[in-house]
């Protein structure tokens, strides 16, 4: 007789007001989409839109149909609020200080010289 193991995951959401840590039980071949209906997240925190939060396993990016593995965790991540590339772009050009902020003096070159 053959029987399923049982797959023990947790989904894990986070925002900056609350977090939620929810451990899963199924079958073997269960999905991670399945993991997120059975932990009950979506009516927990209803902003969560799998069409647009990006989702993943131990922080790397899964799609919804990919198998899991007891021991998992399924982490739903939030929709970034900013291009990580364009907030680099102006952080180095200045353009995120308002006008008239005063920049750091640069240090003059040193012109010691040796008798």
């Amino acid at each position: 007789m053959v029987t399923e193991q049982a797959v023990n995951v947790e989904v894990a959401y986070a925002r900056e007001q609350a977090q939620a840590l929810v451990p899963v039980k199924g079958q073997a071949g269960m999905t991670l989409a399945d993991a997120i209906e059975r932990s009950g997240i979506l009516s927990r925190f209803p902003e969560i839109d799998l069409d647009v939060n990006k989702v993943g396993i131990f922080g790397k990016a899964a799609r919804l149909d990919q198998v899991l593995a007891s021991g998992d965790r399924v982490e739903i991540y939030p929709p970034l609020i900013a291009d990580p590339k364009q907030a680099r772009k102006q952080r180095a050009t200045g353009a995120d200080k308002p006008e008239g902020a005063k920049r750091a003096p640069e240090k003059a070159a040193s012109s010691a010289t040796s008798v």
